[in-house]
């Protein structure tokens, strides 16, 4: 990754451009994996079981939020999503959409101009009509994420990463950007989650994860680590 290339994503946020990144010879990569990975890898499992904790009285909670908006279906939703090395393995959230969701986009993109050509570029919608009011009171404060600590736990993904990409998304990344995404795990909050989230396009948020799966280390996984509690807090991005 070229110092040119890396300047576009530090205009992006303040916190980008506190991180300073440098890629490392292939060599240098792998001596420094071993101890890595595996420190990540336990941390990884700590916090994974209090996460799984935490996610009993939540779920308690979200079902009785719902329950309070009228809707009484299921309010975990699975999906599948692609981790590292390209396998696709089944992706836990708190549901926050309408249960016929992917037919409700493709009916609203088809009569809206403007929100299909906003998909395409973002591959997300600023005003979603999929959302339900529960489920936009529940990822406001990212509590839909909670879930995820089951896949951090079971190892498919990583507290930090970047985010697992849909299988229908891999069509819109670049063979070259994809193997190097894939390399790493993806995670529960990244780089881009830190930096902006919904606010930034989907092309600048594979190359600001690029980024990170360039230069994966411990020192950088502190910095976003401490960084998402800021994001949670002042709700960041987080639509």
């Amino acid at each position: 990754m070229s110092a040119n290339e890396d300047s576009v994503y530090s205009s992006e946020s303040a916190f980008a451009d506190s991180i300073s990144v440098r890629k490392t010879s292939t060599a240098q990569s792998k001596l420094r994996s071993i101890p890595y990975l595996a420190t990540k890898r336990l941390f990884d499992i700590f916090v994974g079981i209090l996460g799984c904790i935490l996610l009993i009285p939540v779920a308690c909670i979200v079902k009785i939020i719902y329950l309070a908006h009228g809707d009484k279906h299921p309010i975990f939703f699975t999906q599948k999503r692609i981790g590292k090395g390209g396998k696709e393995f089944t992706f836990y959230k708190f549901r926050t959409m309408v249960p016929n969701a992917d037919k409700i986009l493709k009916e609203y993109l088809k009569e809206n101009e403007a929100a299909a050509e906003e998909y395409r570029i973002n591959k997300k919608l600023k005003n979603d009509p999929r959302i339900t009011r529960a489920g936009g009171l529940i990822r406001r404060s990212s509590i839909d994420e909670i879930p995820q600590f089951i896949n951090v736990l079971k190892g498919d993904m990583s507290l930090i990463g970047n985010r697992p990409y849909m299988p229908r998304e891999k069509k819109d990344i670049r063979a070259d950007q994809f193997e190097i995404l894939v390399s790493t795990k993806p995670g529960l909050t990244g780089f881009w989650q830190v930096s902006g989230r919904s606010n930034i396009n989907f092309n600048d948020r594979i190359r600001m994860e690029i980024v990170y799966s360039e230069n994966a280390n411990l020192k950088f996984d502190l910095q976003i680590f401490f960084k998402t509690f800021k994001c949670v807090l002042s709700k960041d991005g987080a639509d």
